[in-house]
């Protein structure tokens, strides 16, 4: 009986594609003798030539990146719902950034009530077999407060047959999501093109006063 179970397992395994993705970086060989174990740091410094950590900050050669997987089956994404192409924040009449070029503003709650947009994706499963595929949305925000390269703003799973198609929503919140920490440990939002990608699907939100 056991063995049949073994069998029946292995058997789901090979028909049916499990759609994991990597929950982290592995990098190349070289890359520990560039970074020693005790350097915790995770942004890179170019003055050194220290390469940062993480997919977040690290945008140098990988073996797996984070978020690789392998399938049976291929997977395509449409945009279906698109969000807008630029937000206003929302500024008090005197707040100083109406007045002068600021690079960001604090993620403050009088700034971001309701500042928030949904993206919808049709993920259509183009191959012959069955899989479960894991759709990741990340941004790329502008290069302030040294931002990191990208981020994970969230992930949805779906199971489809040969042919089907399915619909995964993202609800993302401007000064949640698109937020960064400046130097001083304080959350701010970014101003300018913030891009949202899944796959090699990409589409810029420019967030503005």
């Amino acid at each position: 009986r056991y063995v049949e179970h073994s069998l029946t397992s292995e058997r789901s395994v090979l028909v049916m594609g499990a759609g994991g993705r990597l929950p982290v970086t592995w990098y190349p060989a070289s890359y520990a003798d560039t970074v020693k174990m005790t350097d915790m740091r995770m942004r890179p410094d170019t003055s050194t030539g220290y390469p940062g950590r993480t997919y977040r900050f690290y945008t140098g050669d990988t073996v797996f990146a984070f978020g690789d997987g392998l399938s049976y089956t291929k997977m395509s994404h449409q945009l279906v719902s698109a969000p807008p192409s630029y937000v206003s924040m929302q500024l008090a009449e005197d707040h100083p950034c109406r007045a002068e070029e600021c690079a960001s503003v604090e993620a403050a709650s009088d700034h971001c009530e309701d500042l928030a947009f949904d993206v919808k994706l049709r993920v259509r499963n183009a191959g012959e077999v069955a899989g479960a595929h894991s759709v990741l949305l990340f941004s790329s925000p502008p290069s302030a407060h040294n931002a990191p390269a990208k981020h994970l703003l969230g992930f949805e799973k779906v199971s489809l047959a040969p042919g089907e198609a399915g619909t995964v929503a993202f609800r993302v919140d401007v000064c949640r999501d698109l937020s960064v920490v400046d130097e001083l440990g304080g959350r701010k939002v970014a101003l300018g093109g913030h891009t949202l990608h899944v796959g090699d699907l990409k589409h810029t939100v420019e967030l503005r006063v």
